[in-house]
């Protein structure tokens, strides 16, 4: 017993001594101190937050209180490192964190304005397409309720069959057969641009520039689209298709979509006079001019021969000579009325055709962009930006100042016709002094 004692108080003995010479080994290469409160290098730092320190030995870290540390080490070739210690509220990490999510959140709140900006732009495009379609039922209900016979007096072909209409007075129906259009062209009502259109979508005229069909209604040149065989109009259906020309009438009727502008019926006479009277036209002045000179001017002697001598001698037409001549029951006698003053409702038979769209030049570039989109034709074309026709509604009254009163009145009966159809207002100020 005596002797595992002692072997027992040896091995204790010898390990105490081991330890002892493991301790003094770590504490003269610095690597560990007993007294660590004696050595101003290896003092904590006196803060609230407890920074993590690297040097180029190991060392011991004192537990940390907060995330929000950062740690920067300085070594030189000294035997002993010198640490900088720098302390902020976020680590690089976590700040480029916090500006990926702002980002993010700036990011969703743009997004979620767009919508809300988006939404409101539909609906304010609903809201004003809402509008605008109730706005074409009242103008087609109105057509409906006066060729009904409900808002009208009787006027000359309101009950006729489709059938019963000449051939000769289906020549404004302009037939588009590739897009299914059909358009009646009404003179004085940008009626120039409207068939600009129909050819570019009928690729009816190749542009000597380009060898090919015209791609651009403004390009077209303006005097070429009235001429008439560019175009294919029901007066040309029986030429093309013999007996079964009405058949196939009636069948693009029912299928195809089917337009006109209208314009003021005073105003468009105005206009009429101005683009054909007021200004030499050799044409308009041998077929109508020198006529109603001859009937109405009291002129003596021999006429000019041509509008360019006549109008060099101050001799044209007035405006009320002009409309005498509309009201002469002779007129009609001797041929139709040329389409530049006959009644709408002659040129383009509403109450035979089903319009499914009525434009007026006084909202010109509003319908013509509505249009475009019901004939689905809006990415092939834009309506041309020209000079819009500058006779106003405002100039009736000083038109009409030197016409006499009854003259007037007879004049609104001959038109009352359009004004009814289309909604115009009764032109009060210019039937009553």
């Amino acid at each position: 017993m005596g002797t595992w004692r002692g072997l027992r108080v040896a091995f204790i003995a010898g390990s105490l001594f081991m330890i002892l010479a493991i301790i003094v080994y770590w504490d003269d290469v610095r690597g560990f101190n007993l007294y660590p409160l004696q050595d101003p290098k290896h003092e904590w730092p006196h803060s609230d937050s407890y920074p993590q320190t690297t040097t180029a030995g190991p060392s011991l870290t004192p537990p940390s209180t907060s995330k929000a540390v950062t740690t920067t080490t300085t070594s030189t070739t000294s035997a002993v490192p010198t640490t900088t210690t720098t302390t902020s509220s976020t680590t690089p990490e976590e700040k480029e964190e916090e500006e990926e999510e702002e980002e993010e959140e700036e990011g969703k709140e743009t997004q979620e304005q767009r919508k809300v900006e988006t939404r409101e732009d539909e609906e304010k495009e609903t809201s004003s397409a809402s509008v605008y379609n109730r706005e074409q039922e009242a103008r087609k209900q109105k057509v409906m309720d006066v060729c009904s016979g409900k808002d009208s007096e009787e006027f000359p072909g309101r009950t006729r069959p489709f059938e019963q209409i000449p051939n000769r007075e289906l020549d404004h129906l302009i037939v588009d057969d590739t897009h299914q259009i059909i358009y009646c062209y009404v003179p004085k009502v940008a009626c120039t641009n409207w068939k600009r259109v129909m050819v570019v979508l009928s690729q009816s005229l190749i542009s000597p520039s380009s060898g090919k069909p015209y791609t651009d209604p403004e390009a077209v040149p303006p005097d070429l689209v009235h001429n008439s065989s560019l175009h294919l109009t029901f007066a040309k259906f029986w030429r093309h298709y013999g007996s079964l020309s009405r058949h196939l009438m009636a069948l693009k009727l029912q299928h195809y979509t089917k337009f006109l502008f209208v314009r003021d019926p005073f105003v468009r006479l105005i206009s009429a006079f101005r683009n054909k009277f007021g200004r030499p036209n050799e044409d308009f002045y041998r077929q109508f001019g020198s006529v109603m000179l001859r009937r109405y001017g009291n002129v003596s002697g021999s006429l000019p021969e041509t509008a360019a001598e006549a109008f060099a001698a101050g001799i044209k037409p007035t405006f009320q000579q002009f409309i005498t001549y509309l009201l002469d029951p002779e007129t009609e006698k001797e041929s139709i009325f040329n389409e530049h003053w006959r009644q709408v409702y002659r040129l383009c038979h509403p109450c035979q055709v089903k319009y499914d769209f009525i434009g007026r030049l006084e909202t010109l570039e509003t319908d013509a962009e509505h249009l475009l989109k019901l004939l689905e034709v809006d990415h092939l074309l834009h309506f041309p930006s020209g000079a819009r026709n500058r006779t106003a509604a405002s100039w009736e009254r000083d038109w009409f100042a030197q016409i006499p009163i009854n003259m007037r009145r007879e004049l609104y009966k001959l038109y009352e016709p359009d004004f009814e159809l289309f909604g115009y207002p009764k032109p009060d100020s210019v039937l009553h002094k």
